[in-house]
Formats: C-alpha cells, structure tokens, sequence
C-alpha cells in the first residue's frame, strides 16, 4: 500500500521544454519496442514500466539477443543491458538534441548486434521534424525529471492498489509513449463496434472500457491532471457527481474528461485517499451509465461503497 508523502511540485511552463524533450525520446525507445516486440491486445506490448530508477522497456528480442533500454533518472543515462552481459550507456543531459539522441541510441544498439529500423517521425504530437533531423529540442531540467519521475513512481503504486479493486479484465499500469501518460484500463467484457478512426485507435478501443491515469499536461490542459474516461462515452456521464470537490468535467472535443488537479491531490492532506476518491467516483459514473455490472467485477479488496467518501 502507497504510503502518505509528500509530493514535489512540477509546474508545467517551467519544464515544458524539458518535457517535450523527454517525450520525443521516450517516443524513440517506445519505437524501438514496437519493433521488437510480438502483439498484443490493445497495444500493450508498446508502453514502457516504471522502474526503481526511472524507465524500462522491460525485456526486448533482436537476432537471438534479449535486451533492455532503461532511463535511468537517478544518474540521468539511457541504459542498454543484454543477455550476453553486455552495458553501455549515454549521458542525458542539457543540449543533447533528439537528432543526437536518435543516433547515440541506434549506435548502443548496432554495437550490440540488436538495432532495428523504426519510422523516425513523432507518433501524435505538435512536433512534426523527423528524428533524425530535430535539433531544436535539447533541454533537459534533470531536477524537473527526477520529480517527475518521483511522481511517476507514487502514481503508479496508487493506481495499482486501484487495479486490484476489480476482478474485470484490467490493464497493467503502462506508460503510454504516445501521450507520455501512467494509466491503466478496466474493461466490462463487452465488444464493440469498431470507432471510425485508424487501426491504432480501432484496435485500443475495440472492447468498452473505463480508463484512469495521469499526465504532467500539454497545451490543452497546461497542468498536471489526474483524468477518466469511458469508451464508447455512456450518455449522461458529465451529469454524474465525482469526488472530492475539486473534480470535474471538461469536454476534449473528442469526449468528456473527469479530471483532477494533481495540484490538488498534492495539497490534500492525504494525497492517495484523495486520488483513490476520484479514481473510484470516475469508475462508478462509468459503470452506473454504460451499465456493467459493478458488484459483479467487484474484488475482496475493494472498500464497501461510501467508505472512502467517510474518510476525506
């Protein structure tokens, strides 16, 4: 169980430059596991793990070698270790551009025989330079990551103790390079008829779901925010009340949003009852309008209904 702490805070115009940095090269190694990885439902061979010092892709296969890329934001490197024994690794560091992160990763890679071609093109983002030609995002805040990664670490412990509050078909908690979001995703079991969208999308939202997670913002929501979801949207979910006070409902163009200031969580005098509230209050709007049966997926370790609630 997360225990109470305190967390750091990461405005988000401060390391925004340091986040898109970031984001591009997670999108690089998330690449380089798309590529060395075999399917899976939903896309979940793709996300990389929170890990004791940063970022893991967890074991990768090329030409008969097992492999790892870790960012390490303790000593602040991007890590490749193998079966074979072999390590090498590269500073991150202020300046060093993604073009050159790009080709410090692939050469790690070609000199312990596992490197693989992968498009070198931003997945979903603003940013539309090539990887190996973008030399305009360099900054990298070390203080601000570690924060960040700090972060990263709590949310993760909080949404795992969330998971196992269901006996649904559950997600493990991921991060998602695409949007550079920790989420994980409960599902009523239920097929649905494909979304009107690319492959990638038809795929992740094959099945009705209701998903949670966090992400340190972006110029739609400038702040980092606690959100849910539910897909396909049940109609009458912006009308369902959510816990505690401070959240709400946002229309993202694409659907609606229950999200929750992570400013809000930190200020709360208990930060994990507080964002195990919202993440609750969000699955039950879900599941009471698209009508799961809740008490049926419930699991032993979930709190009968209002005790959470009785504790803020």
């Amino acid at each position: 169980m997360a225990a109470t702490v305190t967390l750091p805070p990461l405005p988000y115009e401060e390391w925004r430059p340091t986040k898109d940095t970031l984001h591009l090269w997670a999108q690089i190694v998330g690449k380089v596991k798309l590529a060395t990885t075999t399917p899976l439902n939903h896309w979940w061979n793709v996300p990389l793990y929170v890990d004791i010092r940063g970022l893991t892709t967890r074991r990768l296969h090329a030409s008969g070698v097992a492999f790892a890329l870790d960012f390490d934001f303790l000593d602040h490197r991007l890590v490749l270790r193998t079966d074979q024994g072999h390590t090498a690794s590269f500073a991150l560091e202020d300046g060093l551009s993604v073009a050159a992160f790009d080709a410090q990763l692939h050469g790690l890679l070609a000199d312990a025989g596992v490197d693989v071609p992968i498009r070198e093109q931003p997945f979903g983002l603003p940013m539309t330079t090539p990887f190996t030609e973008d030399e305009e995002h360099a900054s990298y805040d070390a203080d601000a990551v570690t924060r960040f990664w700090r972060i990263l670490e709590w949310v993760d412990a909080v949404l795992t103790e969330f998971a196992g509050w269901s006996c649904a078909k559950t997600s493990p908690v991921h991060l998602f390079w695409h949007s550079l979001d920790l989420a994980v995703t409960r599902f009523s079991g239920r097929r649905v008829p494909p979304p009107p969208a690319d492959p990638v999308t038809q795929e992740a939202y094959s099945h009705e779901l209701i998903s949670f997670g966090f992400w340190s913002g972006d110029a739609n929501v400038p702040g980092a925010t606690f959100y849910s979801y539910a897909a396909p949207e049940p109609a009458g979910i912006r009308e369902q009340p959510l816990d505690p006070p401070g959240a709400h409902w946002i229309d993202q163009g694409t659907g609606s949003l229950a999200v929750l200031s992570y400013d809000d969580v930190r200020a709360s005098a208990d930060p994990r009852l507080t964002l195990l509230a919202f993440l609750q209050s969000a699955y039950l709007a879900g599941t009471r309008t698209a009508g799961w049966n809740e008490g049926d997926l419930r699991s032993s370790f979930c709190p009968a209904p209002g005790v959470i609630r009785s504790e803020l």
